[in-house]
């Protein structure tokens, strides 16, 4: 069989279901949507999810909250791994009219993201590794570990609206994650903790 480990950008899929409109759809299990993407000769070796804790704000306070539910459904999970990197604080300033204003932006997924995939190269992990994300900034690491270990291959998965024509050229081959895979991949409205604790689906992605 081959061995296949999924490496999710957490904040790429987001904004991806974000911009389609599939709210409906942010209450997604990773681990189910990664071995619905399997092929029937691959077998999910490992998860890994990759997000930034984010902040509240007064347009809405329970951001954050939404957010933490959803983790710790994720890490419920078995096989499965969740690594954080930063969600930074950011004065932007426009040059015509100067008026500045502050924003967020999500900082160090791509690195993590190349770091377990070279690792776990390097460690003769996976056979393939699948990739959820349409960032550019991934391209590189793609293209050095497949001319390390050409016997592999990178598969990109391209979240809903997310699409990078350098990531696509790098690596083996590249798809567009459908509608379908992902309403096939969510939670169920309850999920209960190994200590019995319940988690449900926030109302907002109802």
């Amino acid at each position: 069989m081959d061995r296949t480990i999924t490496y999710i950008d957490g904040f790429n899929l987001y904004f991806g279901l974000k911009s389609k409109g599939y709210r409906r759809y942010y209450w997604l299990n990773i681990q189910e949507l990664s071995q619905n993407l399997l092929k029937n000769d691959q077998r999910l070796e490992y998860t890994k999810y990759f997000t930034s804790r984010v902040s509240s704000s007064k347009k809405d306070p329970y951001k954050s909250k939404r957010q933490a539910i959803y983790l710790e459904a994720i890490e419920t999970l078995r096989d499965c791994r969740i690594y954080y990197g930063h969600y930074l604080s950011k004065k932007v300033k426009c040059h015509n009219c100067q008026y500045s204003w502050q924003t967020h932006e999500e900082k160090m997924t791509d690195v993590n993201i190349s770091v377990e995939l070279m690792a776990d190269a390097f460690k003769n992990k996976f056979d393939t590794a699948l990739i959820l994300s349409g960032d550019s900034d991934l391209t590189g690491p793609v293209k050095y570990v497949l001319s390390i270990f050409p016997e592999k291959r990178v598969v990109i998965a391209f979240p809903p609206d997310r699409h990078s024509k350098q990531l696509q050229l790098a690596a083996n081959a590249s798809f567009t994650i459908g509608r379908k895979k992902i309403s096939d991949s969510q939670f169920p409205e309850i999920v209960i903790k190994p200590d019995g604790f319940k988690l449900s689906r926030p109302k907002l992605w109802k």
